[in-house]
């Protein structure tokens, strides 16, 4: 199915229920590491560890929302944003994970709710994104099924204060992350390379969710919706045993956590398949039924493609997985699988720009799991933003390249829709430009610019382009946005 197929004559429009927001994640744009009580996560240790991100960046103040978050509310509401699909910082809550709340960080996202609701916009809380106190990976981290018992009574501490208010809960974002970047391959903190470790992850991270979802329908009083966010794989296969390929990818990034999560079992190919690096001890009796809970809505991230094939053995083994080598391997049990260099366009990532995989992923999803619910929980595209100054002294963000893609991909989302698929809503990564991990502050995903330097916030124009879609619920022409942007959405 072409993407460069006619557009319609009429708008392509969203239902009047659709969630259309915007998403962020508390590490990435919070700062203020120490304040009020706020105890190290995982990420402050490893960001400060020399070689592990990109010109030795960390989150210490990032794009300084903790101490702008009144503007930033503002911000949204001049988007037009339905929701906001927020994370709160696991050590801000609890400074080592255990124990009572921290009072000022519950106080923190309390008032970011509140801002949220005084506003008209939904909020979506993401109980974890991939900050884990510093204190429980002492201990182990999610390599220690201690971590999943922690993690379900600070969802319960945060379900008691936010439980009247929050919209939608997200137990996990992207474990696959948390698991096979920050214990398999060393990319992500805490910089582990053991797929061992890795696989156990999964396995308390899958159980972790379900422990959490318990705990928070225990507690919560306004009838909110439970999910996760997973980054799914959409995969491609190339030369001879292209299927086999495709197959042991699958199951490691996709079908770890579906079939658990959705049917209440591992694949068992999965298990063969990794028999040499572990036996799967760590699951006990009783974890899988803990594990498959109901779920209101399934958050599906989606941002390329990835195209595998068997290694012949002999070659140089391609590795673009599309994520930082760090020496070790997010993939264990497949060293016989490569991952191959797929052709352009690319965003500043090197990931390759293809929509049709997210309307073929929502529609694969809707085959398999046809009850479920699904929602867009990230999209969207780094690229090489250049701030320039119009004539009347405001500032200006063209960026026709992320407006492109983001066009493209709500399209093929509408498709999706119309072809039956019980989709939700759409959030846009990201809100703002934001401390990208791995690769520091080298890597703009935001429609909206952050100077770093004075956190001045400047709407680009993929973000008027998306404050019109919010607005209308119906998808602007390529042309909306540029030059668009009056002064007044600079905000100092």
């Amino acid at each position: 199915m072409s993407t460069a197929r006619q557009e319609l004559a009429q708008p392509l429009s969203f239902p009047a229920h659709f969630l259309l927001g915007s998403a962020t994640a508390a590490y990435q744009i919070e700062g203020a590491a120490t304040a009020d009580g706020r105890g190290p996560s995982i990420w402050d240790t490893f960001s400060h560890t020399p070689g592990k991100t990109w010109n030795g960046d960390t989150g210490d103040i990032a794009a300084d929302h903790y101490h702008r978050l009144e503007d930033d509310l503002d911000l949204m509401a001049s988007l037009g944003l339905r929701a906001y699909r927020f994370s709160l910082s696991w050590p801000r809550v609890q400074p080592t994970g255990r124990g009572p709340a921290n009072p000022k960080g519950l106080d923190f996202y309390s008032r970011l709710v509140d801002g949220l609701l005084a506003r008209g916009i939904v909020p979506v809380a993401t109980l974890y994104h991939w900050d884990l106190p510093q204190a429980l990976e002492d201990e182990g981290g999610w390599t220690n099924r201690a971590t999943a018992h922690a993690f379900a009574d600070y969802a319960r501490i945060v379900g008691e204060a936010l439980g009247d208010r929050v919209a939608i809960w997200t137990t996990l974002n992207e474990p696959w992350c948390s698991a096979y970047l920050g214990y398999g391959s060393g990319a992500h903190a805490p910089g582990h390379t053991d797929g061992a470790a890795a696989l156990a992850a999964v396995h308390h991270l899958n159980l972790a969710h379900g422990l959490a979802v318990q705990q928070l329908r225990a507690v919560t009083t306004n009838d909110p919706q439970y999910s996760i966010t997973l980054n799914f794989h959409v995969l491609r296969g190339e030369g001879p045993g292209a299927e086999e390929a495709v197959r042991r990818i699958d199951a490691l990034a996709n079908r770890a956590f579906t079939e658990p999560l959705l049917r209440g079992h591992y694949p068992q190919d999965l298990i063969e398949d990794t028999a040499d690096v572990t036996d799967w001890a760590f699951v006990q009796d009783g974890d899988l039924a803990q594990i498959h809970q109901p779920l209101d809505l399934l958050g599906v991230n989606y941002y390329a493609t990835t195209t595998v094939r068997l290694w012949d053995g002999a070659t140089a083994r391609q590795n673009n997985d599309g994520h930082k080598d760090m020496g070790g391997s997010p993939w264990p049990g497949s060293p016989q699988v490569e991952f191959v260099a797929q052709d352009g366009p690319h965003t500043a990532m090197g990931w390759n720009i293809d929509p049709d995989g997210l309307e073929e992923l929502l529609l694969d999803l809707h085959t398999r799991f046809p009850d479920q619910p699904l929602v867009i929980t990230e999209n969207g595209a780094a690229f090489d933003d250049h701030l320039s100054v119009r004539p009347d002294g405001s500032y200006a963000v063209h960026d026709p390249e992320r407006v492109d893609y983001l066009h493209r991909h709500i399209t093929a989302a509408h498709r999706a829709l119309t072809a039956g698929v019980d989709l939700r809503g759409y959030f846009v990564w990201s809100l703002m430009d934001n401390f990208e991990w791995g690769y520091g502050y080298s890597k703009r995903f935001g429609i909206v610019h952050v100077d770093y330097e004075t956190q001045r916030r400047t709407l680009k124009d993929s973000g008027a382009w998306f404050r019109q879609l919010a607005v209308t619920g119906a998808v602007p022409p390529l042309t909306s946005g540029r030059d668009a942007v009056p002064s007044a959405m600079t905000v100092r």
